[in-house]
């Protein structure tokens, strides 16, 4: 049975930040760093040139000192902001807008991938009151997936479609990831982190008929790189939240590559939804897809507008594919990364209507 995936919307907030900000604030911050000549221009070439942050870039929960737990509480605050309205526009894209105190009665489950900003109960509870959905819907919150949350929460919403023909999946994602731009890190990857990273929320509906153009899902794939606990982690501190990683997450997509293309198989790929977690990502992915720059410049264009937004960024990706999409009948990979190391694809089709 097809499941379908319908067109992402994503939700930005307000503060843009340029790169040359970041590289300002971290220059206030560490002007005696000994190698704050190379942190600057490592950043300047991170691929990123704005990103959007939730509050601006001097806030304390960004590059002041609040406590962790006034990190948590806005992170969290600001996630379900977004994300409540993203989803209120995905639902009315495909025509299930609000009516009356019912609210989204057609919805039959929600998926939600939320990492930043410990919370319990998380989004999954804090949207079914939010967007007025049927108490006796289905939820899955994802909280500890990160970067490959959006590829993830779009698997398991076709697991859900699968196994109950008819229904309909809400899929929503939202980081507030600038919770973890944090001054106590100084190591080099971690000045890289604070340039990299945005905040967002995305949402879309997954199907079991179509409800405009968009992806139909042919198979998914899930793989967790052996003994890779250590190459990307999270971490709570008495500062704060930060986010580590090692020296050997530089070649931790190529380590997964392998097993992606077998999987795939004898299936080609026409275009690819390729999570923009760096230009490295980007390209070593895409060039193993068989795809060229032009191919993969939806997740290049996102990178450089938004930075690596975390779960969303594979929505957004999406989103943009829409608005340049490939030709009808087209066969694309959906693939993203995350913590530890782990990689979540879908083989899809691109269908016009």
């Amino acid at each position: 049975m097809p499941v379908h995936i319908s067109r992402p919307r994503i939700v930005l907030p307000d503060h843009k930040v340029t790169t040359e900000d970041i590289v300002d604030d971290i220059g206030v911050h560490h002007p005696c760093h000994p190698r704050l000549g190379a942190i600057r221009r490592v950043v300047r070439n991170c691929g990123v040139n704005t990103r959007y942050f939730t509050r601006p870039l001097g806030a304390p929960t960004v590059s002041g000192d609040a406590t962790v737990r006034e990190r948590a509480e806005t992170a969290f605050g600001d996630a379900l902001e977004m994300a409540a309205g993203a989803a209120a526009r995905a639902l009315a894209d495909t025509g299930l807008a609000a009516g009356g105190p019912g609210g989204y009665a057609d919805i039959d489950a929600i998926v939600t991938t939320h990492s930043t900003g410990w919370a319990v109960p998380n989004l999954d509870v804090a949207l079914i009151g939010r967007l007025r959905l049927r108490p006796t819907v289905r939820r899955i919150a994802l909280t500890t997936l990160a970067c490959a949350g959006g590829a993830q929460a779009l698997i398991r919403a076709a697991d859900l479609v699968t196994a109950r023909p008819g229904s309909k999946v809400l899929v929503v994602a939202a980081e507030v990831i600038s919770s973890v731009y944090n001054h106590a890190d100084t190591g080099l990857e971690a000045m890289i982190y604070k340039a990299l990273f945005g905040d967002s929320a995305g949402a879309a509906v997954v199907t079991s008929a179509p409800r405009g153009p968009g992806l139909v899902v042919r198979d998914s794939f899930e793989y967790v790189l052996p003994d890779s606990m250590d190459r990307y982690a999270g971490r709570i501190g008495t500062d704060g939240f930060h986010f580590e990683s090692t020296k050997a997450a530089l070649t931790a997509a190529d380590d997964v590559l392998p097993a992606l293309l077998e999987w795939l198989g004898p299936h080609r790929a026409d275009f690819g939804v390729i999570h923009p977690g760096s230009p490295r990502v980007i390209a070593d992915t895409a060039t193993a897809l068989g795809l060229g720059a032009h191919d993969a410049r939806h997740s290049t264009d996102t990178l450089a507008d938004e930075g690596n937004l975390g779960g969303v960024s594979v929505l957004r990706v999406l989103e943009r594919t829409h608005a340049a999409p490939p030709p009808d009948g087209s066969h694309g990979v959906v693939v993203a990364y995350g913590p530890g190391f782990a990689a979540a694809a879908l083989r899809c089709e691109w269908q016009e209507s």
